[in-house]
């Protein structure tokens, strides 16, 4: 168990006001970054099948919580990790047109996450995904994309100001654009995280590109599934955390796969008997769109606009015991 405790922490908000505030936030930022991004609401799965291949491996060595079912017997059923794969199929299958997309809430379990101030097993977040072209796929699609995301979530921050203004947490004016490379170029002797903290406490918000692939010294600099996001075309909108001293991800998005490039990072992945899945012989006849999507940490962005100090503050899950009791000592209120 690791935790942080920030220094004569303040939590600002009763329990009750917390519960409003993470209403408010909830509802307002799907509706604005629904019009923004011009996404319309879809009812998504909690569990797929194993052998359609739709469930996230993040970086593959996560178990899914799985189960069979009376009626369904011969089926393995697993709670997801994401819906990255399932977005994609889904616009194909409901008839989205270019520049369209949908929006979801995605609720997952993730039992090997390691627990702390910003990681619970449980896991929600505002999935998206939506059509672009083929000669869309690339960095200038991308980076306009993140700004867009960012120019919403900058926005929630004046909500919740009018709002709450004694409780929100000051975000920075812009985002940056680092890749991978660069950190590892500038940081050589850093860990991946500490690299991650160091150029978020000097830029203040960072879009880190290029995540799943290795860097030039044959480290990756972090895992990422080789099925979904293109590794060149990809990466995680970071802030720095004053709070907690720490860089904070809200959102990890991309442009997805097209045939090559699944083909050559399963490659590299060794996990080309992926190949014969229903999804991936999807993209291999390009049978579903080109299309861009993420996610976004529905408790991770409530997390950030009140300050608070720990996930278990902004949404209900399981801690250990010795975590709830340190953290009622220091004004942390678990919910």
């Amino acid at each position: 168990m690791h935790l942080t405790i920030p220094k004569d922490y303040d939590p600002k908000l009763t329990v009750r006001q917390t519960e409003e505030a993470i209403r408010y936030i909830r509802e307002t930022f799907q509706d604005e970054i629904g019009q923004e991004l011009n996404l319309t609401r879809l009812s998504a799965p909690m569990f797929v099948e194993h052998s359609t291949g739709l469930n996230d491996n993040l970086n593959g060595v996560e178990q899914p919580v799985s189960f069979t079912m009376q009626d369904l017997p011969d089926q393995t059923l697993e709670i997801v990790h994401s819906l990255a794969k399932w977005k994609r199929v889904a616009l194909q299958k409901y008839g989205f047109g270019l520049h369209e997309g949908l929006y979801t809430n995605m609720n997952a379990i993730r039992k090997d996450e390691d627990l702390d101030n910003l990681h619970s097993s449980y896991v929600d977040q505002w999935d998206w995904e939506k059509v672009i072209t083929k000669d869309e796929r690339n960095e200038a699609t991308l980076k306009a994309t993140v700004r867009q995301v960012f120019k919403v979530i900058k926005h929630m921050e004046d909500e919740v100001w009018y709002k709450y203004p004694d409780a929100v947490y000051h975000l920075p004016d812009e985002i940056h654009f680092v890749t991978t490379q660069e950190l590892e170029d500038r940081y050589p002797k850093l860990a991946p995280w500490e690299r991650e903290k160091a150029i978020c406490q000097e830029l203040g918000a960072v879009f880190l590109m290029n995540i799943g692939g290795p860097l030039k010294s044959g480290q990756r600099h972090d895992g990422r599934a080789p099925d979904y996001d293109d590794w060149q075309l990809n990466g995680d909108i970071i802030f720095w955390y004053e709070p907690l001293q720490c860089a904070l991800e809200v959102s990890s998005m991309g442009i997805r796969v097209d045939a090559a490039s699944l083909k050559s990072q399963l490659k590299a992945a060794h996990a080309e008997d992926r190949l014969q899945l229903p999804y991936h012989q999807m993209i291999l006849h390009e049978e579903v769109p080109y299309t861009i999507g993420g996610g976004i940490g529905q408790s991770r962005i409530c997390m950030l606009l009140l300050g608070k100090a720990h996930i278990g503050e902004v949404q209900a899950s399981a801690w250990p015991q010795a975590m709830l009791d340190e953290c009622a000592q220091h004004r942390i209120q678990i919910l």
